[in-house]
């Protein structure tokens, strides 16, 4: 790339490709229940960060409500978004159920955390700080 060239810092590059890819992701409580705390939330956040280290990818937001989360991941192409979202729900609902068992059973049954569904909006036409602002102003239990 020319040295004159001043990027800006999400344009990320790889040996053939130059990308700048971010998703909106939605994720709700099986049956609406409202299952999150703050400390959930907090340990959620922790946990998606981690899952999407593994990808490469970068969790650059995070927040919820008592029944839904809402994430932006700034991801490469390699990775298929589908087998992203996969494992964050899989992985969130398998540690979430083991660290906050007690509180989980009370609203949550039959091995499940997640709804089968999700959200996935690209963020490529909005200007970032929207979605940004959006998901922080998400009403966070306390």
């Amino acid at each position: 790339m020319s040295p004159r060239w001043n990027p800006h810092p999400d344009v990320r590059t790889g040996r053939h490709v130059v990308y700048n890819l971010h998703v909106h992701l939605v994720f709700v409580t099986k049956y609406r229940r409202k299952a999150f705390t703050d400390a959930m939330l907090t340990r959620t956040e922790e946990i998606m960060r981690e899952v999407c280290a593994d990808f490469e990818a970068e969790l650059k937001q995070f927040n919820g409500e008592q029944d839904h989360v809402h994430l932006l991941v700034h991801y490469p192409p390699k990775v298929q978004l589908s087998k992203l979202v996969n494992s964050l729900k899989g992985v969130s609902s398998r540690r979430l159920r083991q660290e906050y068992t007690t509180h989980v059973r009370r609203y949550l049954w039959g091995g499940h955390f997640w709804s089968g569904s999700y959200f996935a909006g690209s963020c490529g036409g909005a200007p970032l700080t929207v979605v940004k602002q959006y998901i922080e102003n998400q009403q966070r239990p306390v």
